[in-house]
């Protein structure tokens, strides 16, 4: 099996910046109102708008093998449940707990990629993973079977999984396509998947929180997740999950900016510990 390539600084950058604009989608789920099967598919439809005119710029040809079809047509469906899940619960608690239980997923790759990439088990990986899970422990308040935030974190904890599954598939075609024109694909079974969603729910409310929906679908999608799958040719499935852990701090940065939601101190040492997973894992890597 081909292994993943010695990055430079270029790439080092490249998954930072990744990691920045994908920790968008947080703050822009918690400011959209619309219900949540709708919003994903206006965010699925402008992504793919966009991703389909970059291709045609780009020269990027559409066409995918035979037996590439069934993986990729997965990896839609696994994108639209972790969507599905991950704004409902922004929806139903706030930025902190639902971008942290998403990212429960480095965990969770770090115990499947061996399964399905066929590569050896790395201990350290299970530490980090478990050093991420402690931060997340105290970066949820009041945790309680009995409420509505441990509702979100469930939800969270399925948008994790269909996350980490969705990645272990796209890692095995980066190598053979753009991740632009993965995305696209992807953009394409999510919007198929939720056309009901403009049929079951009032449109009008669409045009008052356009900005929202712009934003989540050009910089979030298009920008963060083309740039995420394009990471996966320079490194590890487990390694890209374990070093996007830092998506948390920078969405609840970006949510005490702009709706402030000020984080408490459990919050401060919850992202303490995933910055240090952050931070082994980035000097490991680069050495």
């Amino acid at each position: 099996m081909k292994q993943p390539t010695t990055f430079n600084t270029h790439n080092f950058l490249e998954i930072n910046l990744a990691m920045l604009l994908l920790s968008t989608s947080g703050p822009f789920g918690k400011f959209i109102t619309l219900p949540v099967p709708l919003t994903i598919a206006i965010r699925a439809l402008l992504a793919l708008l966009f991703l389909v005119l970059y291709c045609k710029f780009k020269g990027i040809s559409f066409g995918i093998r035979s037996t590439d079809r069934w993986p990729i047509f997965l990896s839609g469906v696994l994108m639209a449940g972790h969507w599905l899940a991950y704004f409902q619960a922004l929806q139903l608690s706030n930025v902190a707990i639902g971008m942290l239980s998403l990212f429960t997923y480095p965990v969770l790759t770090s115990f499947l990629e061996p399964l399905f990439l066929k590569t050896r088990f790395q201990k350290i990986h299970l530490l980090l993973g478990i050093l991420v899970m402690f931060g997340i422990f105290f970066l949820i308040p009041d945790f309680s079977f009995g409420n509505q935030n441990t509702i979100a974190i469930g939800f969270g904890l399925l948008s994790a999984l269909c996350y980490a599954v969705r990645n272990l598939i796209l890692k095995t075609k980066v190598d053979r396509y753009q991740g632009s024109l993965l995305m696209t694909y992807q953009m394409v079974i999510v919007s198929l998947l939720l056309l009901p969603a403009y049929f079951l729910y009032d449109l009008y409310a669409i045009g008052q929180q356009w900005e929202g929906l712009l934003g989540v679908a050009l910089i979030t999608t298009v920008l963060g997740h083309t740039m995420f799958i394009n990471c996966f040719k320079h490194f590890s499935v487990t390694t890209v999950s374990i070093l996007s852990s830092i998506q948390p701090v920078y969405g609840i940065l970006i949510g005490a900016l702009l709706l402030a939601e000020i984080p408490a101190w459990t919050t401060v040492l919850g992202g303490i510990l995933i910055l240090a997973s952050v931070v082994v894992e980035s000097v490991r890597s680069y050495r």
